[in-house]
């Protein structure tokens, strides 16, 4: 059974940071892109960062970029996001995702379509 177990969520001050994990099992995470999209009240999904299957390159959305940091451990399984300098419009629910599609990085630029997602962690940054 495929999982997606994402955890770290938390309510932090603006400036803090956080380390989302997402720790996957059923399917190993090398073998797929797979990276982590938001949900904020009222606002569409966005994808926030992702890390390609094919070459490992790295995609960032502008607003995070420089900020948040997307790593994995394949000993582990588990996909990593590094959050610094939280803004008070990051807060948002983040999943985690993976998808090994030919269109795999544009569904995760979207935050739609993926072959899988998992429920999410909230992220709370106050003012």
């Amino acid at each position: 059974e495929v999982q997606l177990q994402a955890s770290g969520g938390g309510l932090v001050q603006a400036g803090g940071s956080l380390r989302l994990s997402c720790e996957a099992s059923g399917f190993t995470v090398d073998d797929y892109a797979i990276g982590w999209f938001r949900q904020a009240p009222g606002k569409q999904r966005e994808g926030v960062a992702y890390i390609s299957s094919s070459d490992g390159s790295k995609y960032y959305a502008d607003s995070v970029k420089g900020r948040f940091t997307i790593s994995s451990d394949n000993a582990k399984n588990t996909v990593y996001l590094q959050m610094n300098r939280l803004k008070p419009w990051d807060t948002a629910v983040y999943y985690c995702a993976a998808d090994r599609s030919p269109w795999a990085t544009t569904h995760l630029r979207l935050g739609y379509g993926m072959d899988y997602s998992g429920k999410g962690t909230q992220v709370t940054v106050s003012s």
